[in-house]
This record gives C-alpha cells, structure tokens and sequence, in this order.
C-alpha cells in the first residue's frame, strides 16, 4: 500500500490547501532563483503509559503538527516554520526564507511528480490499536513476572510508548512525496539484590509496527531479557585492563560501529573536511573482512522510511565494501555542493527543525565464521555482548564505550561475567584489526536513537558476531 492520499487528506485537504497552492507557493520561491526549497508537513501523535513500584501512574499524550519552509542557495539556507498550517503562515514562511535569493528570474515552471512507493509498514495508528486498559495490563503483566521469577527482585520499571507520524513533503523539483509510519515500543528495566549489592537489567522491543506486537511471547521474553541481564551483573567481577582481543556479539553492539564509523561516513562532515574518512574515497578504510552498508528499507524497522524527509526514496548505499571506501551518505543539499547523488538519509527530528543527514538502518554484513569458532580463536580476552553508551570524535575517529554486559573468554569459551569495562580506540584503526566476522547477522531490537546537532531519529543498528584481534581494555581490577 502507498500513504500518499491518505497524508494529502490529513495535512492538505483537512487544513483547506491544495496542489494549486503548493505549486503556487514553491514556484514564487523558484522564481528567487535559488537552488531549490521545499514544505515539509508534518502531524504527529504521541502516548506513553508507564509503570512504577507495581503501579501504573505515569502517562502522556499530545499532538503535534505544523510546516517548515526551506530555501537553499548553496552553503546557505534560509528556514522557518509555524505550527498553525494554513495560507497565510505558510506564505509568511515563503516571504521569510526568500531572503537568500539571488534576485529573481521569473521564468520557473513546475511539473508535479507524486512519488506512490509501496509503504514500509502499516499506515494504521499505533495509539488506538489496543485499548488504554490492555496497556496497563501489559505493563502491570511485566512486574507480576519479573518478581515471581526471582525473589531478588526489587524494582520493576516498564513503559509502553507510541508514536503515529504523518509526513507530506513538496519540492521544487516536482517532487511530492509523503510517508506515515507508526513506532511502538515496549521497555523493561529490572533492579535485583542481594548481598549488599544492587544491579539493574534493560531490554526493550520496538519497531514500526502496531502495539499488538506485544504479545504474551513477546512480553515473558523482554521481561526475562532485562532480569537475566540483571542477575549477570549481579554475579560480575571486576573487569581487566590492557590491550587484548575482543569478540563483539551480534545485534546492539553494531553501536560501535555506527558512533565510531558510521557518523564518520555522513556527507556533512566529509564535505567540509572534518571527517577522518574525508578525501578518502576508494581507499581502505577497514579489513577486507568489512562490508557496512546503509539501508532504509527494512520493513517495519524504527529506523527505515519509505521517503526520506527531503522526499528521496531509500535505499540501499554500500559505504565501505571489502574494507575499501566506496561511499558516503548524503541529503539534497550536501549532495549538490559535492556533485554527487542524495542517497535518501535527509533526515529530520520534526517541521520545526533543518534536515541533516543522519543514518537510518547501518550494519555490518556477515561473514563466514560461526560464533563458536570466533570464540575459539581467542585464549585470554573480553565478549561484550551490550554496550550502555560511548563517545566519539568525528574528526580523529577516537572513541571511548562502556559495557553493560560482558564476558572474560577463557582457552576459547564464555567464562565469567565482567563489569566496569570500557572499550578504547580508535574507529578507522580498530575496522583494519577486525580480522573474523560471523554469519549470524542480527539486528537491535527496535531501540536505537541517535542524536546528531540537537536532533534525535530513529536509527538501527546490526551486526554479525565479530573480532577485534586487539584493542585497549579500560578496566576496573586492581
């Protein structure tokens, strides 16, 4: 199915404007002789239920809409927004990000072109797929079995969010293209004693998808997940320190890769030179056991869109293929300023806010190995199995990553659990020590956010199980 006629209606038609207008309007801005400018609108709806101290007592709900008009005339970019969308605001937006123009040339024409791509996921609303009472049974479900599981449970907190965004997007190129993807998201957090000594497990489900997801199933697991993780750092002893292999496990610990790479590869920074992956394009970056590819189109993922929010199809963009360089990500505007293609990753937090180019689903592709004879190719190191967060310089490529959930490996196997350590390299040199990757390709599961020049989207975030022949351990042991 498309979104196309559906969004037209609830940000268009219901707010008395037209193709005629949007023509009208974008035109005019044409006619200033800019590069191009573009409307965006946008409609979002938003709830979440939380639970605490075995009650339901946090809530919200809201509504958000409005309209930003944007003109770019090479480095430069004129914007502004309302949150009333009608007419007059709307020129009022058009007459204030005029005054970048060159002058004005008068002689513009416009050729609509509706972009109907099938949708990624569903075009129904999350909020009112189950009721409000169905959702405070989940939440009040989650506490009865974290605590009937294990009597060193203290505290169980949980919330179950939703989010319904309906995007329509107009350019001056033609372009009109319109997105409505539903977001839910289940979150667990544990806290267990005992001994003297108090720990907590996390684990969430989400993805672009109804709250129906959330089955029984689904539910028992997640819970279990934020316990397990829990009890694993309750036992954990304190971690070494020093240079030694580390074997990343699959899913969420692609963090690491795209703090420490990924942002590396977005065309901004690459543009004005302050990458460390800048002028560097057909070289290797990586071991030629890395391929890392970009990809939007994931049905039902949080971080895919059918368009992106400049109204460019996503897609799949190698970036680094058998460790050489072979592309970066791009919006419109960076695009046009290094006279390449836009890749699809404009993105954008809502209408009051400039597009940038962000990632949207970014992994590592997998290799040939299994798990277990990744785990065997290492006497004496570290398995990180989850990360808790990390920072990165775009410029030097260095990085620092604390884990939440980690293994001491022992003659080749999962010995015991370790806590305080934290990883430390540097992005470019750490992808040339990646010398084992496996087949066991997963994703996040539906958790990743990634906040980039005051903005937070919905990103993924994958991996196979992989090894680091050495990297710098910070470590808590004396």
């Amino acid at each position: 199915m498309n979104s196309f006629d559906e969004a037209k209606k609830i940000l268009l038609d219901d707010n008395d404007l037209d193709f005629v207008f949007l023509e009208n309007t974008l035109t005019d801005l044409k006619n200033t002789d800019i590069d191009f400018a573009d409307l965006y609108f946008a409609k979002v709806m938003s709830e979440s239920l939380s639970l605490d101290e075995s009650i339901v007592k946090g809530g919200s709900y809201s509504i958000s809409k409005g309209v930003g008009v944007r003109s770019v005339l090479g480095e430069k970019s004129g914007f502004a927004y309302s949150n009333i969308i009608d007419k007059e605001s709307i020129l009022n937006c058009k007459n204030a990000v005029s005054s970048i123009t060159r002058g004005h040339s008068g002689n513009a024409s416009f050729i609509r072109d509706e972009k109907r791509r099938d949708s990624l996921y569903t075009n129904e609303n999350p909020l009112s797929s189950i009721s409000k009472a169905k959702k405070s049974e989940i939440l009040l479900k989650i506490d009865k079995i974290a605590r009937s599981l294990d009597t060193r449970v203290i505290q169980v907190m949980a919330s179950i969010n939703a989010a319904f965004k309906t995007v329509f997007i107009a350019n001056t190129d033609g372009t009109m293209a319109s997105d409505i993807k539903p977001v839910s998201q289940l979150v667990v957090n544990v806290i267990v004693s005992a001994n003297g000594k108090t720990e907590s497990g996390f684990a969430a489900r989400g993805g672009a998808f109804l709250l129906t997801e959330f089955t029984d199933e689904v539910i028992e697991s997640v819970t279990k997940e934020a316990l397990r993780i829990a009890l694993v750092n309750l036992d954990a002893i304190e971690a070494p320190a020093g240079q030694m292999p580390v074997i990343l496990g699959a899913g969420w610990p692609g963090v690491l890769i795209h703090e420490a790479v990924g942002h590396g590869l977005e065309g901004d920074f690459n543009r004005i030179k302050s990458s460390i992956y800048s002028d560097k394009m057909g070289q290797k970056v990586a071991s030629s056991a890395c391929t890392i590819i970009d990809d939007g189109t994931f049905a039902n993922r949080k971080g895919s869109l059918t368009y992106d929010d400049e109204g460019i199809e996503t897609k799949e963009n190698v970036l680094i293929e058998n460790g050489i360089l072979k592309n970066y990500m791009l919006d419109r505007q960076n695009a046009m300023l290094m006279k390449m293609k836009p890749t699809g990753n404009g993105r954008r937090q809502a209408y009051n806010y400039l597009p940038q180019v962000r990632m949207t689903n970014t992994y590592l592709k997998a290799g040939d190995y299994s798990k277990e004879e990744i785990l065997s190719s290492v006497k004496d190191g570290i398995y990180a199995v989850n990360f808790s967060g990390g920072q990165v310089d775009i410029t030097s490529g260095n990085f620092v990553f604390s884990t939440s959930e980690a293994y001491l490996i022992k003659d080749g196997k999962i010995d015991a659990p370790i806590k305080g350590a934290t990883l430390i390299g540097n992005g470019p040199e750490i992808m040339h020590q990646v010398s084992m990757v496996g087949n066991d390709l997963e994703f996040d599961p539906g958790i990743g956010t990634c906040g980039k020049g005051g903005q937070s989207v919905a990103v993924g975030i994958g991996q196979p199980t992989l090894k680091i022949d050495s990297i710098t351990v910070g470590g808590t042991k004396v």
